[in-house]
């Protein structure tokens, strides 16, 4: 989803998103060896995720236990990075499931045929809003809201009141204090995009982020070098002199500041623009050329069950899609409430996103 801190680094395990840092390939072996890596063993699952999976130890184990199936995990980067990555491999994938690919880049990967048809068991406890793909190729697993974030320190030492809005963020009060993501390499900074778009449409959007620019946005290339190292609010940033009071991150990220800090503060230090968010949905699906594909499907039980669910949120900092998964109050305490999240139809994120991020590139960077 490379930090400085022990508090960052376990930030790193997600605030939404659910896509971080551009990394090197790494290898998390959760019971068996690196050596059975595609060889197709019966008893191993591998899983291939973005940098932002987590699930506790016990809750794992459990899952080994009872299915008879070890997992490993092989984590690639952003999610946009790992995405990609998947659709160059499908014919010889790395694993048997893969994890992370959000609506905003579902297009791709089905469009690709990246994953084969399972209906998960227990996906009728699933709300159907989270369900994208009548053909069941994708299993949805969580959700979450792509979100600028502030630094409350910040903005009371300076008396300015915190953005609310995305028109909000061209006002000369805010010039040089955001730092965004590429929308072209990162999951949030593609989300961050296209709820600009769904703001002010297809004839709007690209006026809007010229006066971002001209406001001195920053961009860099994934969410953990934004938020753990530009963002003045979080740990990291505070950590590597970060002196960008904004942030486009999550709306869940705020607790991840509470959990991990040492003392833990009665309130989170960030607070969320609820006026700027996108609502993202992750997704899971079993690999059109796994090796093992029964203990893949197991998998994808084991992903929707309330266990697994709600074991989510202090792990990944992300809702569960279940209507029976539990919050715990850490979470629901801080994250605030999004009534109306920005949202755009799967068609026409398909049909707009390459000209849409070609676009943006040439406008912002270039």
């Amino acid at each position: 989803m490379s930090t400085t801190t022990g508090t960052s680094a376990s930030i790193t395990k997600k605030a939404a998103a659910l896509a971080v840092g551009l990394g090197l390939v790494t290898l998390c072996a959760c019971g068996s060896s690196a050596d059975d890596q595609g060889s197709g063993d019966s008893r191993t699952v591998t899983l291939v995720s973005h940098d932002s999976w987590a699930v506790s130890k016990s809750v794992l184990a459990a899952f080994e236990k009872s299915s008879g199936y070890q997992v490993k995990v092989l984590e690639d980067g952003d999610a946009g990075q790992a995405v990609n990555k998947a659709v160059l491999t499908k014919d010889n994938p790395q694993g048997d499931v893969f994890f992370g690919v959000d609506n905003t880049l579902l297009s791709r990967a089905l469009d690709n045929g990246l994953f084969q048809p399972y209906e998960a068991k227990g996906l009728d406890r699933v709300d159907a809003r989270y369900r994208l793909d009548d053909k069941d190729r994708v299993t949805p697993v969580d959700y979450g809201d792509i979100c600028v974030n502030y630094d409350k320190a910040y903005f009371g030492e300076h008396r300015i009141a915190p953005p609310k809005t995305l028109a909000d963020l061209t006002e000369p009060r805010y010039k040089n204090l955001l730092v965004t993501e590429n929308a072209g390499t990162s999951s949030p900074g593609l989300g961050f995009l296209l709820g600009t778009a769904a703001e002010y449409g297809d004839d709007g959007w690209a006026g809007y982020w010229k006066k971002l620019r001209a406001n001195g946005v920053k961009v860099v290339d994934g969410w953990e070098q934004a938020y753990n190292e530009e963002f003045s609010g979080s740990a990291g940033g505070k950590k590597a002199g970060g002196d960008r009071p904004l942030v486009v991150s999550y709306a869940s990220s705020p607790p991840v500041e509470v959990v991990y800090a040492e003392p833990r503060p009665d309130t989170a230090p960030t607070g969320v623009a609820t006026g700027t968010c996108f609502r993202q949905t992750e997704f899971a699906g079993l690999l059109s050329h796994a090796k093992n594909a029964e203990g893949g499907k197991a998998f994808l039980d084991f992903l929707i069950s309330k266990e697994f669910q709600e074991d989510m949120p202090l792990n990944m900092f992300v809702n569960p899609v279940t209507d029976d998964a539990k919050l715990p109050a850490v979470f629901t305490d801080n994250v605030p409430a999004v009534a109306d999240p920005h949202t755009l139809a799967p068609e026409k994120i398909a049909a707009n996103r390459d000209q849409w991020v070609k676009s943006w590139t040439s406008l912002v960077l270039k």
